[in-house]
């Protein structure tokens, strides 16, 4: 595509003008990616315009096109899998020979019934489930035959194609090769692809190799008279061994350079190959010890090597060693691998995790090891990764002569006892180190605790982080960010943020119904249910997310005699607008999933593991489901959605728990626990976004509730004000997450708690935030999870469900560029970068070192809103503008570009620009109306 041409910054703007007007004139052809596995990342390809997948595989392309992308059904034309459910109905004198590489039987193309057999048995199903466009492969098959009628079997293939246009109006088809046939189906094929033009595969040998010169001649005549004489796009699909990126990158962009869409894959076309597009790999793969921990949410590798990932833009999947290691990790989708070991994984998964590693170093995929290596080291370290540990022994003391500036992040590196052995770096690899911990011992050897390797790093314990004596605190000794960066040679990317939309901070509320009965200490005897509706509810009207627990308001629940007041308290509350309805389970349960035990849960028997209900027994449907229905049933307005769940307990649900939810409709919250103070100044104390079980997503409150702040509501009972300081540092010197408002209903229940609840919001409403549902917000993780970026030359693209609306762009990316760009509205400057604001679901935008020169033509752009962006329509200048802006409270919203000659109005009147005693920018005007929504059209005098 053009922009892979853009070889300079200043030729971006050009490369982007003119690839959005080709792709507006329709000119431009699709970025095709194909994928056949059973397990289609359709997360990651849906950043393609047209995904070939293997259609029994069980995909649904309706909810696909939803992204805005088209799933395509592989359909094989001239051959036969004996496993395709239709081979049975193939008459035997059909059967023209068989294809011995693919274990397929050939199809001949001239019987008169073929056509509408082809139609009604393979396609015809594959309609049914919602594709419309098919890729239809071995069109010259016939020819594996060793007697055919090469001009009969051309009209077979012809009468084919029309017989599907006649069946199947706006069918759209991709045929692989039979080019003799190209020029009689005109305007009846959307593309043509053919393999190996520069690399191929030989099923034979099973060997990646390159083309012949002879056979690249003679198809590249083809394809570029398909291309120029009939006009139709043509795609390439060449194959390289799926651990050689660099050699895929090449072949793609050689691929491009004929004006041809490309797709380089593996043989078996099950990884994420490189075309048009190439996915930019988010995903990092951790390897941790299940036996370390009760569970996945308690171990060090979740609770604190998360984080880092996620804010740098990246998702983490987990890996048991005490299962077998996953295969197939390559650099198509996963940036890199990390280990977390406390110590030695077991003598049998050893030689696995020592062989695994090799393995992945060996093909380019870049370790980070955190902690121990998990095993000892034997010779293949020493000819692998250039560590030497056995045989290596200190004489005397040792002393520390080189330490990294990574080291020492939030307390000092600490003293080594005498039986720390340190490992020595050795080998070929030695020259290419960067040591981070050096030691030297009485006969001057060196020794290294963690360096930065070829392959990757390693920084073993006691230098990762250490906990302090006396509490359950911990402490960050290399600063997280840094090595993950450097280790896993992390390239800066446009990075998709949860905290922010539209340049402004989030703020969301939410409540978790536990002491709904509760007798508040106020005259009169009020619960804090009633308190909590007058003196919170009423008072601050920004969304607010309630979840109720049946068990204390229902009839049939532990409070009978209070239930028909308490219920009648939950409808006034759920009847105001701001106030979004929500269940806290059934019985509350303590602990979710009885198999992880831990705290209390572990040494006695006795413990409840939810509210005693008569006659109830813990059931993960009832809690979840049932617990809905009777919220929707009983409390929540007619045609009032409920749509979140908020975890109970330990907030650790099963994978089973989440299944359930998900299989309701359900979004859930909850868990987490980022509690950061003054008390506990260390980011081991924020959590990190969410974590995947099995494939489903628990996403985890931005911040704690107040019973972390009130030591477990033993007091102080105003201890709630200190999550103010979360606030602020979570905000700076990383806006790591949300302001998150997140308490119980036992908060409105005594005077001091009530008073620390409204300095909260107080100081919530004072600040300049973008107030959302807790809905909005878990949808914006969720979306975080699935978003695919992708590189085309200069360009970045972005492809997400829509929901998360901020890429925070590093400042060594550079800035962004708009003009030319897609889906953009504007950015403003945060301290990690731009905050670049997206209208929707799909961007495209370009990078450049640096802002916009003095004096330069500025196009008016959003600075900063409290709203979403619901709609943005640049006028033929770009000094003109036409937005729409969606939120929950008056709108406050800021333009960058402005200048004395603009005008703002929204429902057909002038709308001012504030007064600003010192603006940051004198280009920026802020404007403010009362409504919640408004159309605006901004327009200026061209300059």
């Amino acid at each position: 595509m053009l922009f892979s041409l853009c070889r300079s910054l200043s030729a971006i703007v050009l490369c982007l003008l003119t690839s959005v007007a080709a792709a507006a004139a329709g000119t431009a052809a699709p970025s095709v990616a194909l994928h056949y596995s059973n397990k289609a990342p359709l997360e990651d390809l849906k950043l393609f315009d047209v995904v070939v997948v293997e259609p029994d595989h069980g995909y649904d392309p309706a909810a696909f096109r939803m992204h805005g992308g088209d799933l395509y059904a592989y359909a094989s034309v001239a051959e036969v899998q004996p496993s395709r459910p239709y081979f049975k109905d193939v008459p035997a004198a059909w059967q023209l020979a068989r294809n011995g590489q693919w274990n397929s039987i050939v199809i001949d193309q001239t019987p008169a019934e073929w056509p509408a057999f082809f139609a009604e048995s393979v396609i015809g199903p594959l309609w049914k489930q919602g594709y419309r466009g098919f890729f239809l492969d071995t069109l010259d098959s016939y020819r594996l035959a060793s007697k055919f009628d090469e001009a009969a079997q051309q009209d077979g293939l012809v009468r084919v194609v029309q017989t599907l246009h006649q069946r199947y109006p706006g069918i759209k088809l991709i045929l692989n090769r039979g080019f003799e046939v190209i020029p009689r189906l005109k305007g009846q094929v959307e593309m043509v692809a053919a393999e190996s033009l520069y690399q191929g595969w030989d099923a034979s040998t099973r060997r990646y190799e390159p083309v012949a010169q002879a056979s690249r001649t003679w198809l590249l005549a083809q394809l570029s008279t398909i291309r120029e004489r009939d006009g139709i796009p043509v795609l390439v699909i060449d194959y390289v061994a799926p651990h050689d990126r660099a050699l895929s990158r090449e072949t793609a962009q050689r691929i491009r350079s004929h004006g041809f869409a490309a797709w380089v894959t593996d043989s078996d076309l099950s990884t994420v190959g490189i075309g048009n597009l190439e996915l930019v790999p988010r995903r990092v793969l951790m390897i941790y010890n299940s036996a370390d921990s009760p569970g996945l949410n308690y171990s060090e590798a979740h609770r604190f090597f998360q984080m880092p990932l996620n804010h740098m833009g990246y998702v983490v999947d987990y890996a048991d060693i005490q299962q077998p290691l996953p295969q197939g990790i390559y650099r198509d989708r996963y940036a890199g691998v990390v280990t977390s070991f406390p110590g030695f994984v077991p003598t049998l998964q050893q030689r696995d995790l020592s062989r695994w590693l090799h393995r992945q170093m060996a093909v380019g995929m870049p370790v980070a090891i955190l902690g121990d290596f998990g095993l000892f080291p034997d010779r293949s370290w020493v000819e692998n990764a250039g560590i030497r540990a056995q045989g290596v022994e200190t004489k005397g003391n040792l002393r520390l002569t080189r330490t990294d500036p990574m080291l020492g992040f939030e307390i000092p590196l600490p003293a080594v006892d005498k039986d720390y052995v340190p490992v020595q770096i050795t080998g070929k690899l030695a020259a290419q180190a960067t040591t981070l911990v050096e030691f030297r011992d009485q006969k001057n050897q060196t020794f290294v605790g963690g360096a930065l390797m070829p392959w990757g790093g390693f920084l073993n314990d006691p230098f990762v982080m250490t906990d302090i004596p006396g509490s359950d605190k911990s402490r960050w000794i290399v600063d997280p960010f840094a090595f993950f960066t450097r280790a896993l040679q992390l390239q800066p990317l446009p990075v998709p943020d949860i905290t922010t939309e539209n340049g402004r901070r989030l703020l969301l509320a939410h409540v978790d119904g536990d002491g709904f009965p509760s007798g508040a200490e106020f005259p009169g005897s009020p619960t804090a249910a009633e308190v909590m509706l007058k003196e919170v509810l009423e008072k601050y009207t920004i969304p607010q997310t309630v979840a109720m627990i049946e068990g204390e308001t229902a009839p049939y629940g532990l409070y009978p005699q209070l239930s028909a007041k308490l219920e009648d308290i939950a409808r006034r509350m759920y009847k105001l607008p701001h106030v979004e309805v929500a269940s806290h389970s059934f019985s509350h349960p303590y602990l979710w999933n009885t198999s992880v035990k831990h705290g209390r849960f572990i040494d006695n028997p006795e413990a409840e593991y939810h509210m005693n209900i008569p006659g109830y027994t813990l059931d993960l449907t009832r809690e979840i489901v049932g617990s809905i229905d009777y919220i929707r049933k009983r409390l929540a307005p007619p045609g009032k959605p409920i749509q979140v769940f908020q975890w109970t307990g330990d907030t650790a649900p099963s994978a089973e728990a989440l299944r359930i939810a998900y299989a309701a409709g359900l979004l859930n919250i909850n868990g987490g626990d980022t509690s950061i103070s003054r008390l506990n100044p260390s980011i081991t104390a924020i959590g990190a976004h969410g974590i995947h079980k099995d494939g489903y997503l628990q996403v985890y409150a931005p911040i704690t509730n107040e019973n972390i702040y009130t030591n477990l509501w033993r007091g102080p009972f105003y201890g709630f004000e200190r999550v103010l300081e979360t606030f602020e540092m979570t905000d700076k010197p990383r806006r790591i997450k949300p302001v998150g408002i997140y308490y119980h209903t036992y908060s409105a229940s005594k005077q001091a708690s009530l008073r620390a609840l409204r300095k909260v919001y107080d100081w919530a409403l004072a600040q300049p935030l973008h107030p959302v549902f807790t809905s909005e917000y878990i949808r914006k993780v969720q979306d975080f999870h699935t978003l695919a970026l992708g590189r085309d030359g200069a360009a970045w693209h972005v492809r997400s469900h829509g929901q998360l609306r901020t890429l925070r762009i590093p400042p060594t990316l550079g800035k962004p560029v708009f003009e030319g760009s897609q889906g953009l509205a504007g950015s403003n400057e945060g301290i990690e970068g731009s905050y670049l604001h997206l209208t929707g679901s799909r961007a495209v935008f370009g990078v450049q070192a640096a802002g916009p020169a003095a004096g330069a033509r500025q196009p008016v752009l959003l600075h900063d809103a409290n709203a979403r962006i619901a709609r943005w329509t640049a006028g033929r200048s770009d000094r003109s503008v036409e937005f729409e802006l969606q939120g929950h409270v008056p709108l406050q919203w800021s333009l960058a570009g402005m200048d004395d000659t603009c005008q703002v109005r929204a429902s057909n009147r002038v709308v001012p620009p504030q007064k600003s005693a010192a603006p940051a920018r004198a280009d920026v005007r802020n404007y403010r109306l009362n409504d919640a929504s408004a159309l605006i059209q901004v327009t200026c005098a061209a300059r």
